[in-house]
């Protein structure tokens, strides 16, 4: 059994987040997660307010334990999401995509954990001095929008940065990368594209399929130029969309040839216009599951290679 900061502090069995990625984490999903021991997060992403009011009410129709919602700071929407996890009582809030600093106050006052994805110290260090109850240090391995540094190092900078407890995120897929987190100075972690092949995961067969086929070679960067770079699959969207990164169109023609992307992959599965974001570790991820397992064959690997690492000291 593992007890950790994180399990104390959000009343979770496992310290191990499902990670709130765009048109993929459902209320479903994130209520599978919580009642599997994690804790289940809800995407706002881009959505409208109405629309994740209603994946809210889904998970608390479907667990009593406790769950998340990250909200996307550039979301037109982030304003009046982030008035509405105050009016659902939502136990915690993980953000990303921003400095979420003007809501911070508010949700404190209304009891929500506050536990900002980070990519850098001195953003782990501004949200610690604003009252972040953890903060999560996501490495460039992940999948959609990512930082420069991996998680080998981002995570002990974070680590010995900050007093708060720190989960890590980027390229954790099960037991392995679970232990390595704690011996990186983390007290639990985050996974996202672990839980696209959960079995209540509501995103395309061919998405699932293509998570499944995933070797070490399967994702590449795009978007550097624009300055939000994102890690996916390569597929026929990703080779037109370089070509077109360092050819002739402009921010703007990039910025349209993107929109609209992501879904096309989550609803559609459409393999030529579709960005399906997906993290390194894709190549780790063989077999579909319910959320529940996931988890627990995650942190019972973990837990035996943590109380195995002794071998290696004489």
């Amino acid at each position: 059994m593992i007890n950790t900061p994180i399990t104390e502090m959000l009343g979770i069995e496992y310290p191990v987040f499902q990670g709130g990625m765009a048109w993929v984490a459902d209320g479903k999903l994130a209520a599978a997660v919580s009642n599997g021991g994690g804790l289940g997060i809800i995407a706002a992403g881009n959505a409208p307010v109405d629309v994740v009011r209603k994946e809210i009410h889904i998970a608390k129709s479907l667990t009593d334990k406790p769950f998340g919602v990250n909200i996307m700071l550039m979301s037109p929407s982030a304003d009046e999401v982030a008035a509405l996890v105050c009016e659902e009582k939502v136990a915690v809030v993980t953000t990303g995509a921003g400095n979420p600093s003007k809501y911070i106050e508010a949700w404190k006052q209304a009891g929500i954990k506050v536990i900002p994805v980070v990519a850098s110290v001195a953003l782990a260090k501004l949200m610690q001095r604003l009252g972040a109850d953890a903060v999560i240090a996501e490495g460039g391995e992940s999948g959609g929008h990512v930082g420069e540094l991996n998680t080998m190092v981002l995570v002990p900078l974070i680590a010995d940065a900050v007093t708060i407890p720190v989960p890590a995120a980027g390229g954790i897929a099960d037991g392995r990368g679970f232990a390595a987190a704690f011996m990186l100075g983390a007290c639990g972690v985050q996974m996202g594209t672990r839980f696209l092949s959960a079995e209540e995961c509501g995103i395309h067969d061919e998405y699932k399929k293509k998570i499944l086929k995933a070797n070490d070679r399967s994702t590449a960067v795009t978007g550097k130029r624009l300055g939000h770079p994102v890690r996916s699959l390569r597929t026929n969207f990703t080779r037109e969309y370089t070509k077109a990164e360092y050819g002739g169109l402009s921010d703007e023609e990039l910025e349209a040839m993107g929109a609209g992307a992501l879904r096309k992959a989550v609803k559609e599965g459409d393999s030529e216009n579709g960005c399906f974001m997906a993290g390194e570790s894709c190549a780790l991820v063989t077999k579909i599951q319910p959320a529940a397992e996931i988890i627990r064959d995650v942190v019972t690997e973990g837990e035996a290679l943590l109380k195995g690492a002794m071998q290696w000291v004489k």
